[in-house]
């Protein structure tokens, strides 16, 4: 993430893949701060064992698309809607807008957990137990639903 106030955002993501036993590290690392951070911290990534990378950065949100520049690996681009942010408007634009070649798959507005979901996705394309997994998982969404739909159903 791009600094630490984007944690209650990111910290969905971090869940979502525990609860799916993905294995993750977290930490912050700022595009325009820390850019030497950024360039050694992306370039060594797919040597430390990383298979995905999340990056969740607000305001003008140049975080994913850097690491992406630097990394073959696949990179989520989470637009986080910040103090600064113009409504996350333009963490959004900065992250989706990227020139060809570069690609920076981009999920909605403070939308960790899906970030999360779509890396446990991509991962378990080699993992039959993360397939099992990740069924288990939107199983769960569905019957969550149903029991909602039946709740209100019900009560009428």
């Amino acid at each position: 993430m791009g600094s630490k106030s984007d944690l209650n955002v990111m910290q969905d993501a971090a869940d979502v893949l525990a609860e799916l036993g993905v294995e993750y590290e977290i930490t912050v690392v700022s595009a325009h701060r820390t850019p030497d951070r950024m360039f050694s911290y992306a370039r060594a990534a797919a040597d430390r064992g990383i298979k995905v990378i999340i990056a969740g950065a607000g305001g003008a949100a140049h975080l994913p698309g850097m690491v992406a520049s630097l990394t073959h690996l696949p990179v989520i681009g989470v637009p986080v809607k910040s103090s600064n942010s113009i409504d996350g408007w333009d963490s959004i634009l900065s992250i989706l807008q990227m020139p060809n070649g570069i690609p920076v798959a981009t999920v909605a507005l403070n939308a960790a957990k899906n970030a999360g979901i779509l890396a446990a996705q991509i991962l378990s394309t080699g993992d039959e137990y993360l397939v099992k997994n990740l069924i288990d998982f939107k199983e769960n969404l569905k019957k969550k639903v149903e029991e909602s739909a039946r709740e209100m159903e019900d009560s009428d």
